[in-house]
């Protein structure tokens, strides 16, 4: 089954919409952006979360103490790092995360994808996923636009725990994850209106995927 991951969270209203769909994941933004959110509002959120709910705490170029004072902080269950973060971080930021939090927390390293050769980089990395975005120019993530699913699809066929991102939403994800088959899909800009999370959206995202699924 395809995972879904609905990023940007938020607000109360967005975790009750999580609740009644329940996807897989739920992403809260600690890097600089307009959905970035406070230590102090992602630990109540995540409290509210479903159990079921995985909690996944989206970093930029952060240093990894704070990622992991905020990791225990709030009760995170996955770190997903999206900047120009080393292999070497990633290696200290496991040994952090663990002493900090007791517990194994996932890592996910996101990739930003111009061509085939922006994927060399995964084999240098210890994480527990890769989660593949469009490369936009002065960007690390959350523009909206899409990349070649064929690349991705080539790398989901060799790594079981690629997650798709870029440009998803309710109108084009069913074509992505029957062309992808990627362990997970990521959507944030995608199921808002006017900025906000739309309840509607994500429904149609979360049945989308299933319906895919059902065709595989």
């Amino acid at each position: 089954m395809t995972k879904v991951k609905i990023c940007g969270l938020r607000r109360k209203e967005d975790i009750d919409c999580v609740n009644l769909y329940k996807p897989q994941f739920a992403g809260f933004v600690f890097a600089e952006s307009r959905r970035k959110v406070s230590k102090e509002t992602a630990r109540m959120l995540i409290k509210e979360l479903l159990p079921q709910i995985k909690s996944v705490g989206i970093f930029v170029n952060e240093n990894e103490n704070v990622v992991a004072e905020i990791a225990e902080y709030t009760g995170l269950d996955c770190v997903q790092i999206h900047g120009d973060e080393t292999p070497e971080y990633v290696e200290r930021l496991k040994g952090l995360l663990g002493k900090a939090t007791k517990k194994n927390i996932e890592i996910w390293k996101a990739i930003r994808v111009k061509n085939k050769e922006s994927l060399k980089i995964m084999s240098d990395f210890d994480a527990d996923a890769f989660l593949l975005d469009a490369y936009v120019e002065g960007s690390y993530g959350g523009a909206g636009a899409v990349f070649d699913w064929q690349i991705a699809r080539d790398i989901a066929s060799r790594h079981d725990r690629i997650i798709l991102a870029g440009g998803l939403n309710p109108e084009n994800v069913k074509a992505a994850v029957a062309r992808v088959k990627p362990y997970g899909v990521d959507v944030s800009s995608g199921v808002e209106t006017d900025g906000f999370k739309d309840v509607g959206k994500i429904r149609d995202f979360i049945n989308r995927v299933r319906e895919a699924d059902e065709m595989l």
